[in-house]
């Protein structure tokens, strides 16, 4: 049974541009929406991360990174889904420094600090994309010393490589998070 006082929600970038027809589209990650709000029902505080770049931000290829630009400041594909902008309580920018690459919700944010203040012992994890910003989540997640789960059916993988979304999972539950469905996360016991 889940603790619903210890426990937070941390939906991962579930934004426009990473959305399908994005700039940098996850296939079928459009289903992890209809996951998070349910999941959005059983937790007292719900986080929603999201990529905010400025328009010369070093992941993007032409400042040498690997990313068509993405999640710019003040164009559409920045905004996180309405119906995740709905349910959350916080919502955490990372990534608005040109010069940094920032995949983890917890780099440089706060959210450590934000999740502790109101007691949250435990964070449910979701969103996209489970090879990269969730992942990274997770694992500072876990290094932070909450007690992690990832949602198995409320993630998607890039999957630049076949099986990068699997390999992170594996990371995942080898720092010591664990994998749940959507369904069996109630009965997932606080770490």
């Amino acid at each position: 049974m889940l603790d619903l006082a210890g426990t937070a929600l941390i939906a991962v970038d579930v934004q426009s541009d990473f959305l399908p027809g994005g700039a940098l589209g996850v296939p079928g990650a459009d289903v992890v929406v209809a996951p998070i709000r349910e999941l959005a029902t059983h937790v007292n505080v719900v986080v929603a991360t999201r990529d905010f770049h400025p328009p010369r931000h070093c992941s993007f290829t032409a400042q040498g990174g690997p990313w068509p630009p993405h999640c710019v400041i003040a164009t559409p594909g920045a905004a996180l889904h309405p119906d995740i902008d709905a349910v959350a309580h916080v919502i955490v920018s990372k990534g608005t420094d040109p010069s940094l690459e920032q995949y983890s919700g917890f780099d440089g944010t706060g959210l450590a600090g934000l999740l502790r203040a109101r007691g949250v012992r435990q964070a449910i994890i979701a969103g996209i994309a489970t090879d990269y910003c969730v992942r990274a989540t997770a694992l500072a997640a876990c290094a932070e010393g909450f007690a992690t789960i990832v949602v198995l059916d409320a993630v998607r993988a890039v999957d630049l490589r076949p099986g990068d979304g699997d390999r992170a999972l594996d990371d995942i539950r080898s720092a010591g998070g664990r994998v749940c469905t959507r369904a069996k996360i109630v009965g997932c016991p606080p770490g």
